[in-house]
């Protein structure tokens, strides 16, 4: 049995339905996860609080920042202060249900033809977005379209690379909670190919490696093996940090030229 078939069986066994590998849908079935800080998307917070350290505060009145991918609106409580406007664009519709009740303006679009117009943001953020596109170039042409010149783009991917297949996918599911069939590994994205996408439509970026901090994130798969909940004072969440490695997770930030 290959390993789609493997995770239908087990998606059978436990209730759920069996989707392929990647299926928006399965952000349906997870729709009760997004907010849970020990939950399926637990790390999902760790990046979105990282991304936001990206992102300045807003130069004046009316910035936009338009996250797109945004799921249920995770980068919501880090932009606090920062002074914009949060448009958050995503195909999911129960998550961005969720978004709104946080703040970000709702938006249902795909990342390659966002329907919101040229150059209308100053932040465009695409947060663990691009290794779920079938579509690579069109989406960056997508997000690339939206930002303003002079305007920042901030992003995180995972790289298409051997050691990310391994622990990305096949360690990181069976740690128990996490969903399986979430990412297909045939859409992660090389660095030096969305670096050369996004020169393309004007945008100069740069990557640097990320890792989640050692001690902290194995805490949490202990508590999520074992099932006891976190506290967030006494345990405190992990933090993503840069590394010197971009071989599994990294992060882009770019300012498309005038």
């Amino acid at each position: 049995m290959d390993s789609s078939g493997a995770v239908g069986a087990e998606h059978r066994r436990a209730g759920i339905r069996a989707l392929p590998p990647n299926d928006p849908r399965q952000y349906d079935d997870l729709a009760d996860q997004w907010w849970r800080p020990d939950g399926a998307f637990a790390m999902l917070h760790w990046l979105a609080a990282a991304r936001a350290r990206l992102v300045p505060p807003a130069t004046g009145p009316g910035a936009l920042l338009v996250d797109v991918g945004c799921g249920a609106g995770l980068l919501a409580p880090h932009l606090h202060g920062k002074g914009y406007r949060h448009v958050g664009v995503d195909l999911v519709r129960s998550a961005l249900v969720q978004a709104a009740g946080h703040g970000v303006e709702p938006v249902v679009g795909d990342a390659t033809a966002v329907p919101l117009a040229d150059g209308c943001a100053d932040v465009v953020v695409a947060g663990e977005l691009l290794e779920h596109v079938p579509d690579l170039p069109g989406t960056v042409a997508g997000i690339c379209r939206i930002l303003r010149p002079g305007g920042l783009l901030v992003l995180d991917t995972l790289n298409a690379t051997a050691l990310s297949r391994l622990l990305a996918v096949r360690l990181a599911e069976l740690v128990p909670g996490v969903p399986r069939g979430i990412h297909d590994p045939a859409l992660f994205v090389d660095p030096r190919e969305l670096i050369r996408l996004c020169a393309r439509h004007g945008v100069r970026l740069s990557v640097r490696g990320v890792r989640p901090t050692f001690w902290r994130t194995a805490g949490w798969v202990v508590r999520t093996a074992t099932g006891r909940s976190a506290s967030t004072v006494d345990r405190p969440a992990p933090r993503i940090v840069p590394t010197w490695s971009t071989a599994v997770l990294y992060q882009g930030r770019g300012v498309k030229q005038s």
